[in-house]
């Protein structure tokens, strides 16, 4: 007998989809909206009001993976077999469990390794909204919470879509593909969601890259414009990068157990971890390593973290380099001292693998 995870006992209740939409459409919300059924949960991230995010935990990579490979059609820089590299790294070398979204990990790393465009990212996800929300309105029966603080917070945003017109786009699809419409932008009321109708057997959402969605998504001011309307393909970015590049990330701690952690928790394939366990030495090691990150241990005998970093930071070549304290103390005199030696960034002890990999990809993404 199949028997279900913990988090799925909950006392599941009619439920409204558009409701529960229409909930954190504010501009004053921002968070997650978990949705838990019998068969998985679904999570929607927004950020004052817009959709930064959607995905389902039982098919968290397969949209992805089927979003991406028609993506690569129109941008030379995706790999042939993305595919299978994302899958080994963030599938099977990332505990899925300490990591709400490791789907959305992924899209920040094809950003970092210039695979795609910022750009390219929001019109992925862009496609994934409106799977998900497909999916998602035929809902009948769950459970839900919001969460105001989510696991995107300080992770990179590559588009703000609106709930309501993406809603309103699906539907219109929809009807138009079985021979009616079901719903119009232009007859909805300002603020409002139409009852969807059901969409037939074997009816999709469209899956074309070039749909037009200009009036869904609201670009942050450092994305670029782009085009979607009909008959224009994306927009060509530089040559294939053929080599994965892998990310030095430097650690000093006196504890060797702490080291064997964090070397355990990054996957080899896309960091090489350096410990060391003597901070005198750690100085000479760094200048000659040139490392893309420093996790910094705070209570170290010889010379502790605040004189390591603030050393660090004299010298030219590592004034913009990425220091992270880590430590036990969570006080407000640590923080601030960490802040006068111009640390980048506080990982509190014990950390998790999700925690690390957060605070990680927050500074180098």
């Amino acid at each position: 007998m199949k028997t279900l995870p913990i988090s799925r006992y909950r006392f599941f209740q009619k439920i409204q989809p558009l409701s529960l939409l229409k909930k954190i459409t504010n501009k004053s919300v921002s968070g997650c909206l978990q949705v838990f059924t019998q068969s998985g949960s679904w999570s929607i991230y927004i950020d004052e009001g817009k959709l930064i995010y959607a995905s389902y935990s039982e098919k968290m990579f397969e949209p992805l993976y089927r979003n991406l490979q028609r993506l690569s059609k129109q941008i030379p820089t995706i790999p042939p077999k993305i595919n299978e590299q994302l899958r080994a790294i963030f599938e099977t070398g990332i505990d899925n469990q300490a990591i709400p979204n490791p789907d959305y990990l992924a899209i920040c790393w094809l950003v970092n390794q210039k695979y795609i465009t910022p750009t390219h990212a929001g019109i992925l996800i862009e496609q994934l909204a409106r799977e998900f929300l497909e999916a998602f309105l035929q809902l009948e029966e769950g459970s839900y919470e919001f969460i105001p603080e989510s696991f995107l917070d300080d992770l990179p945003k590559f588009c703000h879509l609106n709930v309501r017109l993406l809603v309103e786009h699906s539907q219109t699809y929809r009807g138009d593909s079985v021979g009616r419409v079901t719903s119009s932008p232009h007859h909805s009321k300002p603020g409002a969601f139409t009852n969807p109708k059901p969409s037939q057997p074997g009816v999709k959402v469209p899956s074309s890259l070039n749909y037009p969605t200009t009036q869904l998504a609201e670009r942050p001011h450092y994305m670029p414009n782009y085009n979607h309307n009909r008959g224009h393909s994306l927009e060509q970015v530089s040559p294939p990068i053929n080599d994965t590049k892998t990310y030095t990330i430097f650690c000093i701690d006196d504890s060797p157990s702490v080291l064997n952690i964090i070397k355990n928790f990054l996957d080899e394939q896309m960091f090489s971890v350096v410990g060391v366990t003597d901070s005198l030495k750690a100085l000479m090691e760094i200048l000659r390593t040139k490392p893309d990150l420093i996790l910094l241990d705070i209570t170290m005998p010889n010379l502790d973290g605040y004189e390591l970093c603030s050393l660090l930071r004299k010298h030219s070549q590592f004034k913009n380099t990425p220091v992270i304290m880590v430590t036990g103390k969570t006080g407000l005199i640590d923080r601030a001292k960490a802040k006068m030696v111009k640390a980048s960034g506080y990982l509190t002890k014990p950390f998790t693998q999700g925690d690390l990999l957060k605070t990680i990809f927050h500074h180098m993404v």
